[in-house]
């Protein structure tokens, strides 16, 4: 198991702890972080854009002139694509971009991430995080204090002064353990972690 350094919030180190190797210590599949990367992103695409195609614009029906005779090109509609006011060439229409990978490939690509982040030594463990109030300032000299001013900080629970003093940070963002992700995990240079936070973790994927 690995073993990493706990933290206050004032950045003094108050103990170690062990990570779990069947979370943190796995084989890393990068193919399969990537698919749940690009999951991620399709899944958040809206697919509204749309242009009309020369079925879609209005009018045209007749044809402009005979076919013959009249020394012009022949032409079938005034709506065609090579016409001002004509329909587009393979118009984008509302799609859907989303696809699904199944529950034990979204398991493995989070360890995997998870792992990568404790061999590159940027997985920060802080015994609590508790803010009396909620102040932007406060939390980025905690973050400063943890040398973690770029940095997803999981929480075990949610606690609104945390969140909240949070959000205004630039490269800073938020999350519980149910809500963790590859894509905001990879996102980040620094995973911060509170030992309730690995705790629950491991109840979750290795007890649950």
């Amino acid at each position: 198991m690995a073993s990493v350094s706990v933290y206050n919030m004032e950045g003094a180190e108050v103990g170690k702890i062990e990570l779990n190797d069947a979370i943190f210590g796995v084989e890393v599949k990068n193919h399969l972080m990537h698919r749940a990367v690009v999951l991620q992103q399709a899944n958040s695409r809206q697919g509204t854009q749309a242009a009309k195609n020369r079925a879609l614009v209005r009018g045209g029906g007749r044809k402009p002139w005979r076919q013959k005779g009249t020394g012009h090109a022949r032409q079938g509609s005034i709506r065609a694509p090579q016409w001002t006011g004509g329909g587009v060439v393979f118009a984008p229409q509302p799609r859907e971009y989303s696809f699904k990978m199944n529950r034990q490939e979204k398991r493995i690509a989070l360890f995997s991430a998870l792992t990568t982040k404790v061999a590159e030594e940027k997985i920060v463990v802080v015994d609590s995080l508790d803010l009396a109030e909620i102040k932007t300032k406060e939390m980025k000299r905690v973050l400063g204090n943890l040398k973690a001013e770029n940095a997803l900080v999981v929480m075990g629970e949610k606690k609104d002064n945390v969140v909240l003093s949070a959000r205004n940070l630039e490269g800073v963002a938020t999350a519980l353990t149910n809500t963790i992700n590859v894509y905001d995990i990879l996102k980040y240079d620094k995973l911060v972690l509170t030992k309730d936070a690995v705790a629950k973790l491991e109840e979750v994927y290795i007890n649950g």
